[in-house]
């Protein structure tokens, strides 16, 4: 219950006090439970979305309230550490200046460019799976942001010199739950474009893929895991799942 906690008040806005004191034990589970966190976000979205298209918003616009709305039910923490690792990268110094930068709080031209592509895709995406009515595909695009945390967090990654979070949860993750949240998640995926039972399953291969190799450039370029990595590798993973999602054939 303790990871329980500690997943939904490190992940969400939720109410919910997590433990009084949280070591690399109780931080691992937490992370392991992450995809279960993005599925109750998931599911929040998808209903948002369904509430709005009734209230006869277009859904374009609808699209762009859910990204907020998930914005807002995440503290916009994932949202702030793309832009900080996309200054980080931008700078094209060594590592400790690529940090410095990123723990600056300061939004440059490589992190404002990021978040306007990042919250775009995600908003017409979700528009799109609104009008063909791919309900499930919304929740399991949310979902495989937080499985991809879990295979970011594998063994074997290191944390980021300096960086409290990347401590605590890098390389915590078993290959078992790797295994484990990817196969399921790859299954789900069947279901979630009718007509197109091959796409989902693509889909998911291809923006796990793309996180991972996104991760591992970054650890490699500021010399570990840190929370802004893990919130980069949410944003990218679920707007690599929605937009897949949403193509039509």
């Amino acid at each position: 219950m303790n990871a329980a906690r500690l997943a939904i008040s490190w992940l969400t806005v939720a109410p919910v006090r997590g433990p009084a004191q949280v070591d690399r034990a109780v931080a691992g589970r937490a992370i392991t439970l992450a995809p279960l966190v993005g599925l109750l976000l998931g599911g929040g979205v998808a209903g948002a979305l369904w509430v709005f298209e009734r209230a006869g918003l277009t859904s374009a616009l609808a699209g762009l309230l859910a990204v907020g709305l998930l914005a807002l039910c995440t503290r916009g923490m994932h949202l702030d550490g793309l832009a900080d690792t996309a200054d980080g990268l931008g700078s094209y110094g060594p590592p400790e200046r690529a940090r410095e930068i990123m723990k600056s709080g300061a939004a440059g031209p490589f992190g404002v460019a990021a978040l306007i592509f990042a919250i775009g895709i995600q908003a017409f995406a979700f528009a799109a799976l609104v009008d063909e009515r791919r309900w499930a595909a919304i929740v399991l695009a949310v979902t495989l942001g937080r499985v991809a945390v879990v295979i970011a967090c594998r063994h074997g990654v290191a944390a980021a010199p300096g960086s409290g979070f990347g401590t605590l949860v890098a390389g915590t993750q078993p290959v078992t739950a790797v295994a484990f949240w990817s196969a399921l998640a790859l299954c789900c995926s069947v279901f979630v474009v009718p007509g197109n039972f091959w796409l989902g399953p693509v889909v998911v291969l291809t923006a796990l893929a793309g996180s991972v190799l996104i991760t591992r450039h970054c650890v490699r370029r500021f010399g570990g895991m840190s929370g802004d990595i893990l919130g980069t590798t949410v944003e990218i993973t679920t707007s690599l799942a929605a937009l897949g999602f949403s193509l039509t054939f």
